[in-house]
């Protein structure tokens, strides 16, 4: 039943994502809807902050105003959310929640998407996304675990060692 279940972003007041998030997980524990509302998140990222010579650690919201919620849309949870306080109403055209992509998802780093890719050391590959953005390579060695790979990519003419992540590349 979780798999046909998507992540939707939820417009919040700005100040209240945190408390949002917190009603929303009290309801969906009153009413028992743990398996229609999966997960609650407010990303956020960790950033270094020079201060007085010393280094502190600050933990950003990475889009303040909204929260992103894994659910499986239907009336009740639709109801649930957009009537939760502090709510605004979801992201989309008029009242229909458009959900997440994958790779929204992914660049997000809300959840970690795992992708199946079919290559090998040896096999070359197109880098369609980062700063090594149409440049072509030749992989090295490829860690599943980490959805990583190394390789050598012909820049300046010369082999270059980089390495990148599934999402990066294409197979030629």
């Amino acid at each position: 039943m979780s798999e046909n279940a998507k992540w939707y972003v939820v417009h919040t007041y700005s100040g209240h994502e945190n408390k949002v998030k917190a009603n929303l997980e009290k309801i969906v524990e009153n009413r028992g809807m743990q398996d229609i509302i999966l997960d609650i998140a407010v990303p956020t990222e960790d950033r270094i902050e020079l201060k007085n010579g010393q280094k502190k650690v600050k933990t950003k919201k990475m889009f303040p105003g909204y929260v992103v919620v894994k659910m499986q849309m239907n009336d009740e949870s639709w109801y649930v959310v957009r009537n939760t306080q502090g709510v605004t109403g979801f992201v989309g055209p008029g009242s229909k929640p458009i959900p997440l992509t994958d790779e929204e998802v992914r660049k997000m780093g809300i959840e970690k998407v795992f992708i199946q890719l079919d290559v090998a050391p040896g096999d070359h590959v197109k880098v369609i996304s980062g700063p090594f953005e149409n440049f072509m390579g030749t992989i090295e060695e490829i860690n599943t675990e980490k959805q990583t790979l190394k390789g050598l990519i012909s820049m300046f003419g010369r082999e270059t060692p980089v390495e990148l992540e599934f999402g990066q590349i294409d197979k030629l």
